[in-house]
């Protein structure tokens, strides 16, 4: 598998969301909102979710393993830092 492309949209600086991604893999699927948040020391990323009716939230797109976690983090990271050094 492989991520063909990354698109980020940046939010304003006012909140903790940074941005926005849509990530696609080998040019035939893509997960939108995945979002670029700012935690107490660093960013993290958090996969699109949904509210349950207990109000809890659940992934409805996830990475399977760690490895690929990784893999999809650093594509959304490297794409969102030359955004950040182009502006």
């Amino acid at each position: 598998m492989t991520i063909t492309d990354v698109r980020i949209r940046k939010l304003p600086d006012e909140g903790k969301m940074k941005a926005i991604v849509s990530v696609t893999f080998d040019d035939q699927i893509v997960i939108h909102d995945i979002k670029i948040i700012q935690g107490a020391e660093s960013l993290f990323i958090a996969m699109p979710s949904r509210k349950l009716p207990n109000g809890e939230f659940r992934d409805i797109a996830h990475p399977i393993n760690s490895e690929t976690r990784k893999l999809v983090e650093d594509a959304v990271f490297e794409k969102y830092n030359e955004m950040l050094e182009e502006e």
